[in-house]
């Protein structure tokens, strides 16, 4: 929050005072810093030293591609988020390139308390417009979740129309079961043969010729 015309001792507890956008305020909390480059061939002293500047206590060092979501340093970070820190990056494309897992992000943060800033956009969640914007990516989020779920939906009722109930697509259609049934019932075909032919393993020969019998 701004300094000027504030009073001082309402801000003893305070450890920390922020400079932002030409504008100083105190934060009252921890200040933890992420900082991630992709390869081995790149370095992350210019970001270290903005979020020194910017008073971070703890800095996380990564090197990983932002379109990983598995990177040990982010979710080490997440995890010892606690109530009004804030995760403080150089640069947003620090935290991660896909859209899905900076809401992902978004959403720790908020499930924590804890808040957001990015020192080179104008993003910061400890104002009252940043914790609109976490609102508002909540809800991106939530809807996203939501059309989701419809799709599955809609993939699920499709696959029960077809005759699929779910798990890995028949090996064999239908008109090819009844086939090999055929063959191997009228001794046309030896159950290995069948199997050879549909290039198959001869026991999913042997269960569809079960299955067939047991419905007979």
């Amino acid at each position: 929050m701004p300094l000027k015309g504030l009073d001082f001792k309402a801000f003893g507890s305070c450890k920390k005072v922020l400079q932002y956008k030409l504008e100083w305020r105190y934060i009252c909390a921890m200040l933890i810093g992420y900082a991630r480059v992709s390869t081995d061939d790149q370095d992350t002293t210019v970001q270290v030293a903005a979020l020194k500047s910017a008073g971070c206590e703890r800095i996380f060092r990564e090197k990983a591609s932002g379109g990983r979501w598995d990177r040990p340093e982010m979710h080490k970070l997440l995890d010892q988020l606690r109530k009004s820190d804030v995760l403080v990056v150089w640069k947003l494309d620090r935290l991660s390139r896909s859209l899905r897992d900076v809401l992902n992000v978004m959403e720790r943060l908020n499930e924590a308390e804890a808040g957001f800033l990015s020192l080179t956009e104008a993003i910061d969640t400890t104002t009252p417009a940043g914790r609109m914007m976490m609102q508002m990516v909540g809800a991106f989020a939530e809807f996203e979740r939501a059309m989701l779920r419809e799709r599955t939906k809609a993939g699920l009722d499709m696959a029960r129309r077809e005759g699929r109930v779910g798990g890995r697509r028949p090996k064999l259609s239908l008109q090819q079961q009844d086939e090999i049934f055929r063959m191997v019932s009228k001794g046309e075909k030896t159950a290995a043969d069948a199997a050879r032919l549909f290039k198959i393993h001869a026991s999913t020969v042997g269960r569809l010729l079960a299955q067939r019998t047991k419905e007979a």
